[in-house]
């Protein structure tokens, strides 16, 4: 775990805290976007257009435009109150891990994705975040003692 900027990693690819819809409008989904310049909402938008919505628990891949990564995961987690966060959450990062495996991506940093906008309770942001070889760039004190709690469990 590291206190930083997401945007200033050193990996292959960053993981967005999405929406389903793929509108990068606030929070972690539009800092992203904007630095990465608008081929990132673009992209993401023809999948909308071609796939339709994405569900809480899913992940996909865009470019990263102006970013140095080999591209973005946008996982989709849950909001609170539509049930069942925390495994639709573990099932977003499960689904962002297997989107960098399958393009050899060998590292990747994940926000606290459902912690912000969406507000999922830090408790469960943080016992979601239990995968291996997970690299977590978080930014707020909050969460990283939440974290830090799950993670001496």
């Amino acid at each position: 775990m590291v206190r930083g900027n997401l945007l200033d990693e050193p990996v292959d690819a960053i993981v967005n805290a999405a929406n389903g819809y793929l509108a990068h409008g606030g929070g972690v989904a539009g800092i992203i976007a904007r630095a990465a310049g608008p081929e990132l909402q673009s992209e993401s938008a023809l999948l909308i257009q071609r796939n339709g919505p994405l569900p809480a628990g899913s992940a996909v891949v865009t470019t990263a435009g102006k970013l140095p990564f080999k591209g973005v995961i946008h996982a989709v987690g849950p909001r609170l109150g539509e049930g069942d966060e925390e495994n639709k959450l573990l099932r977003a990062l499960t689904a962002a891990w297997r989107c960098a495996e399958e393009r050899d991506w060998g590292s990747v940093s994940f926000p606290a994705v459902s912690s912000g906008i969406f507000a999922v309770p830090l408790v469960v942001c943080a016992r979601a975040c239990a995968l291996p070889r997970l690299r977590l760039c978080l930014r707020d004190q909050p969460v990283i003692d939440a974290v830090l709690a799950e993670l001496s469990r």
